[in-house]
Parts: C-alpha cells; structure tokens; sequence
C-alpha cells in the first residue's frame, strides 16, 4: 500500500426505522436549533418529514422547514437557505433526501457559520472554507454517497457552471440510512443513482499508480456486488437486502475508502458536470454518458488497467491486454443499457450538437483552454473537444 490519510468522521446509523433517532443524534452532536432542507414533495408524501418533525418536537427541539431543493442543486436557492438558516437561528442543518439535498445543506452549512462570505467564493476557488455548521442527513436516495464524503457540489444557474468542493467540512456528523427510504425511488432515478456510484468508485480505481492491491479488491468487489444487487433492485425496489446493498455500496464508494493509497481522477465527472449545468441534465446519466468516450479515449494510456478491470469485475479471461479492456468497456455499455441508462448525446435527449457547442462545453470544463483537469489524462480544452465528439452521436 502506498501512504494515505483516511478520515471518516460521520457517525452512521443504519437499518430499519433509524429514523426515529433523528432527535437522539441531534442532540448528540451540538443541535438545539434545526433547520430542515429538503427536495420537492415525495419527503411529505411518504410521511417521512412528519414523522422527523414529531421525534423533533417530542425531544423539545426547535426546527424550521426549508423545501425545494431540485437535481443539480442550484447556488440561488442555496444562499436563500443561508438566509433561512440565519434568521431562525440554526445551529445543525438537518438533510433529509439524496444528494442535492445534502449538497444544499452542506452549503447553507458553509454560508450560516460566515454570514460575512458568499458561498459562491467557496465553489469558484477564491475563498477556502474555515468554519460551518454540523449537518445530519436521512438520507432516502443511495447514489451520490454525499452523507460519508468530503465533497459538495452546486450549480451556478447564471452562468451554467456546474462545480464541487472537497473539504473536511463537508462532512456530515451524522448519517442516518434506512433503506426502506428508498422503496419509493422512480426506476429512472434508481438507476442514475447505481451509474453515480459505480462512477464514484472507476474515477479511483483507473489509474497510474501501483502497490494498492487490497484497495483494488475492495474497489471489485463493490462493483460486482453493485452489478448484482442492481438487477435485483430493477426488478423489486422493495428487496430489502438489494436496497441496503446498494445504499452502503453508495457510501463507501466516495468516503474515500475506494482510492486509499492513490491519487483520485473524476476526469469522467468533470465532463459531466458541463452537461448537467449547461442543459440539466441528470448527473447520474452525464456519466454514463461520457465514460465510455471517455473510457476509449485514454484507454491505451494503460490498456492492462482497464483489462484488469474487465477480467475482475465482469469475468472477461480470454484475449490480449487490449482485446479485454474493449471487452470491459462493451459490458459496461450493456449494463447501463439493460438499466436504460444513455450512453450518448442524442439518447441523454440533448441532441447531436455542433461544433460551436462542442467548444463551449470544452471552454468550460477549461477555463477557456487555460487549465487542465483529471489525473489520470490530464484533460485540457483539446482533448474535452475529443472526447465529446466521441459521445455525440
């Protein structure tokens, strides 16, 4: 193993009816006032924010609502959650939905604790975050891993930019996962959410660096054991134990436990991300989107990478370095098809673009032409053109 940091500070409670420990944990880790975020109308529907608030109220804790949180959380709303925040005078920021709601919090998190900084300064570079209020999380969709990680990402609508943030202070102090949350996900949205996750774990694992073995098989394992609990979870959303596979292997895929011992790419991410700020596009479906273009656009960098991954994860033995690396690329393809997932422009429903809007794209993700991003082929505004005509079909 080469030399790593790993800190996972999030306290996780997971199983059936966790919820009910919403005020035990609260309590726990410094809240007496809570602000509450969530998405659109599926938390009251369900009766999960009923109940939430009932525990609140029978624990004598003050907590005020903030809803609409949307995919591809937005920087607007975000601040006006700062000013929410402030005015009822939060002290913990309580998620409860995925990972745009836990992005979202995060950031009011951020924005309440230094009322002084636009929380725009955090996600543009120009300022690092130093402060922030604790965040608990219920989370009810497994994909983005947001509850265990390090990072949050917003969308700037003005001006179409799409970005994240690493830091420690983006970690919540508690996670509670209760996988009968998710029984209710759409079909469309489960399976954006395996593509997420099954990213989070080959933006680590293709890579340069040699010597982490066990990292290499733990990083296997969870992409086989993703693949099979997701056929399951396809068919039955209510298969307890697929749900719960799928929501842990959604947490320890972006805690960093994953790329332990070598440095992490998200080049894959980053192309994404110009897609979902530009036309709002699902994250999850960016993704699936881009790798393969991706995937046979730096593959001969290190062809015995991506035949390693084809012989571990999907069973490929036969044929040279190359023939097996194209093998694992095709299965991949079909996996993500037999979850309906878009593995093109035109199938993402974006449509063929040309080349002006090819070159925007590339801009962006570059800082028109004057940086590089990603590890493994550092990606510069030439090799963005590439790789998104490859994927614009």
């Amino acid at each position: 193993m080469n030399t790593f940091t790993f800190y996972t500070p999030t306290e996780i409670v997971f199983g059936k009816d966790t919820e009910a420990k919403v005020a035990e944990l609260t309590k726990k880790h410094g809240g007496t006032r809570v602000l509450i975020v969530y998405g659109g109308g599926s938390v009251k529907k369900s009766g999960l924010l009923d109940r939430v608030e009932e525990t609140l109220k029978a624990a004598d804790i003050p907590f005020a609502e903030f809803g609409g949180v949307q995919p591809n959380p937005r920087l607007s709303h975000a601040r006006e959650g700062v000013k929410a925040a402030a005015k009822f005078g939060a002290d913990l920021i309580l998620a409860v939905g995925g990972g745009s709601v836990i992005d979202t919090s995060k950031a009011i998190a951020h924005g309440a604790a230094d009322l002084s900084t636009d929380i725009w300064e955090y996600w543009s570079g120009s300022k690092t975050v130093a402060q922030s209020l604790p965040v608990g999380v219920i989370l009810t969709i497994s994909a983005a891993g947001s509850e265990t990680s390090n990072r949050a990402v917003l969308t700037n609508e003005e001006t179409g930019k799409k970005c994240g943030i690493n830091t420690d202070f983006n970690r919540p102090a508690f996670a509670i996962m209760n996988p009968e949350l998710t029984y209710t996900i759409p079909r469309r949205q489960l399976a954006a959410g395996i593509a997420d996750i099954m990213m989070h774990t080959l933006d680590r694992y293709v890579t340069h660096e040699e010597g982490n073995e066990f990292t290499d098989r733990v990083a296997e394992a969870l992409l086989k054991n993703l693949i099979r609990f997701a056929k399951l979870a396809m068919t039955n959303h209510r298969d307890y134990q697929a749900m719960s596979e799928i929501m842990w292997c959604g947490s320890v895929s972006h805690n960093g436990f994953t790329s332990l011992g070598r440095t992490m790419d998200f080049g894959v991410h980053k192309l994404g991300h110009e897609l979902s700020g530009f036309y709002d596009s699902i994250h999850g479906e960016t993704l699936t989107t881009m790798w393969p273009a991706w995937a046979r656009y730096v593959m001969m960098d290190k062809p015995e990478r991506f035949a390693q991954y084809a012989e571990n994860v999907w069973g490929v033995c036969v044929g040279t370095p190359i023939e097996r690396a194209r093998a694992g690329i095709r299965e991949t393809e079909e996996f993500w098809h037999s979850l309906g997932l878009p593995l093109s422009f035109t199938e993402l429903g974006i449509g063929i673009k040309d080349d002006a809007e090819i070159e925007k794209l590339a801009d962006s993700l570059s800082a028109n032409g004057t940086k590089k991003v990603a590890v493994f082929r550092p990606l510069g505004k030439e090799e963005a053109i590439a790789i998104y005509k490859l994927a614009n079909h």
